[in-house]
This record gives structure tokens, C-alpha cells and sequence, in this order.
């Protein structure tokens, strides 16, 4: 509190400041294939993600995979693999896809390059995680 029973002066720019994007993503995000974000359920109404199991490990690897392959072959990326919350070793499967990806993508059209890269992306988190977590520290 402050001298005078009010918040401290930094605490009201960190409301504002954790509340402001908060805001505008729910106003005004994307998905990541530029679609509009689905709306929020309604009070009373069961939804299939609240009762199912919780992603494994290999399924999030996937999903960040694909994510970062699909902007990376749009050139729509930055930063280096940390800044895409990703580990060293889901950057080199991520660079496996995105290399496969462009070879492909000449030949064959955009379609199945992002078919090929999900597919890529899964088998190679799947094995990656196939005896769960890799050893090494939180980066490996």
C-alpha cells in the first residue's frame, strides 16, 4: 500500500500493463492460420477439452512444431529457437521439417508441404519422446 492507503505507483502500471494485452488477444488475436479465435464457451455448456487428458509431451512438441515450420517457411519468424519456446532439440526437428518442407514445396504446392511437415513433425516428437522426456537439461 502506499503512504496514503492507495497502490503503490508501479502497481497500477502493472495491472495495466499485464491487462492491456490481455485485452487486445482476446479482441483482436489470430490464430495462427490468420482465423478468427473460436469464441468462449458459454456458462453451462460441456466442451470436449474440459474433460479430456492433458496433452503429452510429444503432442505439444508436435503442435510447436508445426506452428514454427508453417511461419518459418513464410519467413515470418525470429528470434532464435529459446524466443520460440522451444527446446535445442525440437529446433532440429524443426529444422528438418522446414528443410524437407522447401524441397517439396517446389514440386508439389503448398498443400502438401504442410501435410508433409505434420507428418514429419509428429513421427519425429513421437520418437522423441517415446521414453518420455529426454535427459540433459531443459534445453536438450
Amino acid at each position: 500500500m502506499g503512504r496514503r492507503g492507495g497502490p503503490r505507483p508501479g502497481v497500477r502500471f502493472l495491472v495495466l500493463g499485464l491487462a492491456l494485452p490481455a485485452l487486445l488477444c482476446t479482441t483482436g488475436c489470430t490464430g495462427p492460420d490468420g482465423s478468427a479465435p473460436s469464441p468462449a464457451p458459454t456458462p453451462g455448456t460441456a466442451t470436449a477439452t474440459a474433460t479430456s487428458q492433458p496433452a503429452s509431451d510429444a503432442d505439444l512438441c508436435t503442435r510447436l512444431v508445426t506452428y514454427w515450420a508453417r511461419r518459418t517457411l513464410a519467413d515470418d519468424t525470429y528470434g532464435d529457437y529459446q524466443s520460440m519456446g522451444l527446446s535445442h532439440g525440437q529446433y532440429q526437428i524443426l529444422m528438418d521439417v522446414v528443410a524437407a518442407g522447401r524441397s517439396v514445396r517446389q514440386r508439389q504446392g503448398t498443400e502438401a508441404v504442410l501435410r508433409l511437415m505434420d507428418r514429419q513433425a509428429h513421427t519425429a516428437c513421437t520418437a522423441r519422446y517415446r521414453d518420455g522426456t529426454p535427459g540433459g537439461g531443459p534445453w536438450t
